[in-house]
């Protein structure tokens, strides 16, 4: 799901010579493309802060890391059991 972040709009803004009808019509236009990505945002929020799907989309990437995390805390484990039993 991508979001364009500037998405083609009409560009009216400052032009001479506008109605009061002109200029009702884009402000609503505005207000409903401001809409449009409000709820595109909030999709995309969402998605990003799941984090039970974040953990299933990258189990394998936390499975080694957490390995990885658990052979540093056995090796820093060891180290200290050797000098403690050397007297250092």
């Amino acid at each position: 799901m991508s979001v364009d972040p500037k998405p083609a709009r009409p560009s009216t803004a400052g032009q001479p010579g506008r109605s009061a009808e002109q200029i009702r019509k884009d402000i609503e236009v505005q207000r409903l493309q401001l809409g449009t990505n409000v709820e595109a945002l909030r999709g995309k929020v969402t998605e990003v802060t799941d984090w039970r799907r974040q953990v299933e989309d990258h189990k394998q990437q936390l499975i080694i890391g957490a390995a990885a995390v658990g052979f540093l805390i056995g090796i820093k484990l060891m180290r200290g059991r050797r000098r403690r039993k050397r007297g250092y």
